[in-house]
C-alpha cells in the first residue's frame, strides 16, 4: 500500500503532460510542478508562451516539406493545445496554408498514412441506431459548433472516403484561430458511408469502411439519425456541413436549414467570400452589382451559392430577382446551361437562359461578354492564355476569380491573371498565391478565403445561441468584410483585409450576425447592451491558466 500512493502521483503527472488541454510544457511553473509531481520530468528552466511559441516556430520552419510542417502543428496541436493557438494566432499568414487549404488538401490524401491520434468523432453506417450512444461517449457537453463531412468531395479531389477527416479538424482549428470560439466547444465528425474511390478500398492503410457508398433512402435515414441525435446530445450546437457532393449538399441544406441550426459553407461561405471581393472589385471597375454580367465556370454548389447570394445583393440594390438572374451564365462539362437542355440538374434550372448553344467556355466568354469571370469548376487550367486575353479586351480591368481548391485545381495562377491581362487583372483565388512583379509594380493576389467569414458566423450563432442559419447573415457578412477592405489593399490589388486583422474581422462578423437572430427572433437570448464588447469577452484567447494558487 505504501508503493500504491506515490505510484498514483506519478500517474497523475504523466496523465497532465499528455493531456493536450491541461499540458503547458516547459511553461509549468515551479508551484504547479512540485504540487502535481511533475519536479524532474521537465527541464528545470520554466519557460514563457513567448519562449515556447519562438522555439515551436523555429522548428517549424526547419521542416523542409509542407506535409512535414502539417505533421509537426498537428503533433503540436495534439501535445499542447494553448501553445498551437498561439502559434497559430501570431502567425496567421504562415501557419493557414498548412493547417487549411492547400495543404489540408495533400494531408486528406495521405491521411491514413500520416495518422497519429484520433481526434473527433467517427461515426460508421455500421453503427446506425446507436449514433445518439456514440455522441455521449465524447467528453465535452457544451459543443457549439460541429462541422461534419461524408468526404465525398474534399475540396477539388474528390472522393476521400474517412481521410475527409483532415477537413474538419482543419475548419475547427480555424473556428478558433480566428474568431476565438473556445476549442472544447468544437467537435469534428466524420459520416463513414463508405467510399467509391477504388484506390482507397485497396489501400492496406485505409482506416475506414473498405465497402462502396450507400445511397438513397438508407444514405438519407442514417444522416436523419445523426441529425436527431445532435439535437438531443448538443443542443446549443451550429451543425456546419462540409464537402459533401452536390447531389446531396442541396438537397441536405434545403431539408435541414429551417429545422435546425446548420449551414453549408461550400454554398453560402463561399458565397459571402465571393460576394464580399466582388463588391471590392466593383470599388476598382465601377458599377454596382446589378449591371454586372458573370459568368461561371462550373455550376456546382460553390457556383450557385454565389450566383444566389448575388441575386439577393443585385435585389438590394433595386433590381427585380428575374432580372438578375438573366445577369449571371454558367459553363458546366456540356456546355453553356441554357433553357431547353433537358440534362440540368434542378439547382441549375433558375440559371438556364434562352441562348443559342455553346460548347465551352472560350465561346461563352466571346458571345456573352461577360465582367467577371468566376471558376468553381475544380478544373485546373481552364482560364487559358486565349480566354484571360479575351476577358481583358472587353474589359478595362477585367475581373478573374479562379476559386478552386487547392492551388493544383486553380484554374489559372495569379501570375497568369496579370501576364496574359497587362498587368490589369483583378485577381482573387481560393487558395494562396505570392505577391507577383509585374513591370517594377508589386501586386498582392486577393485570396477568397472562407475563413474571412464562416469563423465569425459561428462566433455570433454560439455567442447569440440562435436557433437557426440565414442567407441574410451571409449577405451581412459580405458588406463587413468587403467594408474592411481599404484603399491601400485595393491599390496593391488585394481584394480582401490582410489575414492578420482576421479575429477583428471575426468579431464584427459575429455582431452582424448576432444581430440578424436578433433582430429577426432567432433566438430566445437578449442581445447585450454592448454587443461588440460582449463578443470581444466571449473570444478565447491562448493563454496559460495558473494552476498553483
Amino acid at each position: 500500500m505504501k508503493t500504491a500512493y506515490p505510484a498514483l502521483k506519478t500517474r497523475l503527472a504523466m496523465d497532465i503532460l499528455h493531456d493536450p488541454c491541461l499540458n503547458k510544457g516547459t511553461a509549468f511553473t515551479e508551484g504547479e510542478r512540485r504540487r502535481f509531481g511533475l519536479l524532474g520530468l521537465l527541464p528545470p528552466h520554466v519557460c514563457t508562451i513567448e519562449e515556447q511559441c519562438a522555439r515551436a516556430l523555429d522548428n517549424f520552419r526547419r521542416v523542409p516539406d509542407t506535409l512535414g510542417k502539417y505533421i509537426m502543428l498537428t503533433a503540436l496541436q495534439d501535445r499542447n493545445e494553448t501553445l498551437f493557438y498561439r502559434v497559430v494566432m501570431d502567425h496567421i499568414e504562415e501557419t493557414m496554408p498548412i493547417i487549411y487549404t492547400p495543404v489540408v488538401g495533400q494531408a486528406c490524401q495521405a491521411y491514413g498514412h500520416i495518422f497519429r491520434r484520433p481526434r473527433g468523432v467517427y461515426l460508421s453506417r455500421e453503427y446506425r441506431g446507436q449514433i445518439k450512444k456514440i455522441l455521449n461517449n465524447w467528453p465535452e457537453r457544451d459543443v457549439r459548433v460541429i462541422v461534419v463531412t461524408d468526404g465525398e468531395r474534399i475540396l477539388g479531389l474528390g472522393d476521400l472516403g474517412t481521410n475527409g477527416m483532415g477537413i474538419p479538424i482543419g475548419k475547427l482549428a480555424l473556428y478558433t484561430a480566428c474568431a476565438g470560439i473556445p476549442p472544447r466547444q468544437t467537435l469534428p465528425i466524420l459520416l463513414d458511408v463508405g467510399t467509391n474511390n477504388e484506390a482507397l478500398i485497396k489501400d492496406p492503410l485505409y482506416l475506414g469502411i473498405r465497402k462502396r457508398r450507400i445511397s438513397g433512402p438508407t444514405y438519407d435515414a442514417f444522416v436523419d439519425e445523426f441529425i436527431r441525435a445532435v439535437r438531443d446530445v448538443f443542443p446549443k450546437a451550429l451543425i456546419q456541413f462540409e464537402d459533401f457532393a452536390g447531389h446531396n449538399a442541396f438537397r441536405l441544406l434545403a431539408k435541414y436549414r429551417n429545422k435546425v441550426c446548420t449551414f453549408n459553407d461550400d454554398i453560402q461561405g463561399t458565397a459571402s467570400v465571393a460576394l464580399a471581393g466582388l463588391y471590392s472589385a466593383m470599388r476598382l471597375t465601377g458599377g454596382k452589382l446589378k449591371d454586372q454580367t458573370l459568368l461561371f465556370l462550373g455550376a456546382g454548389e460553390a457556383a450557385i451559392g454565389i450566383a444566389d447570394l448575388c441575386v439577393s445583393a443585385a435585389v438590394a440594390e433595386g433590381a427585380d430577382p428575374q432580372e438578375a438572374r438573366r445577369h449571371f451564365w454558367f459553363v458546366d462539362s456540356k456546355g453553356l446551361v441554357i433553357a431547353g437542355r433537358t440534362d440540368l440538374a434542378p439547382h441549375k434550372r433558375p440559371y438556364a437562359h434562352q441562348h443559342t448553344p455553346l460548347k465551352d467556355l472560350a465561346a461563352a466568354v466571346k458571345a456573352l461578354k461577360p465582367t467577371a469571370l468566376i471558376g468553381v469548376s475544380g478544373q485546373p487550367k481552364q482560364f487559358t492564355r486565349a480566354i484571360v486575353t479575351e476577358m481583358a479586351r472587353i474589359n478595362r480591368r477585367p475581373v478573374i476569380f479562379a476559386l478552386s481548391n487547392p492551388t493544383s485545381k486553380a484554374e489559372c495562377s495569379a501570375q497568369e491573371a496579370y501576364d496574359w491581362s497587362d498587368g490589369r487583372a483583378i485577381f482573387a483565388s481560393g487558395s494562396p498565391f505570392s505577391p507577383y512583379s509585374y513591370k517594377g509594380r508589386t501586386l498582392v493576389p486577393g485570396q477568397s478565403n472562407n475563413a474571412y467569414v464562416f469563423p465569425g458566423v459561428g462566433l455570433g450563432v454560439a455567442v447569440s445561441e440562435a436557433q437557426r442559419v440565414t442567407d441574410e447573415m451571409f449577405f451581412a457578412s459580405a458588406k463587413i468584410l468587403a467594408g474592411m477592405t481599404t484603399s491601400k489593399d485595393l491599390a496593391k490589388g488585394r481584394l480582401f483585409p490582410a489575414l492578420t486583422k482576421i479575429r477583428e474581422i471575426s468579431v464584427r462578423i459575429a455582431v452582424a450576425t448576432a444581430e440578424v437572430a436578433y433582430q429577426r427572433g432567432l433566438t430566445d437570448q437578449r442581445r447585450p447592451k454592448h454587443l461588440l464588447e460582449h463578443m470581444r469577452r466571449m473570444q478565447y484567447q491562448p493563454v496559460y491558466e495558473k494552476l498553483d494558487k
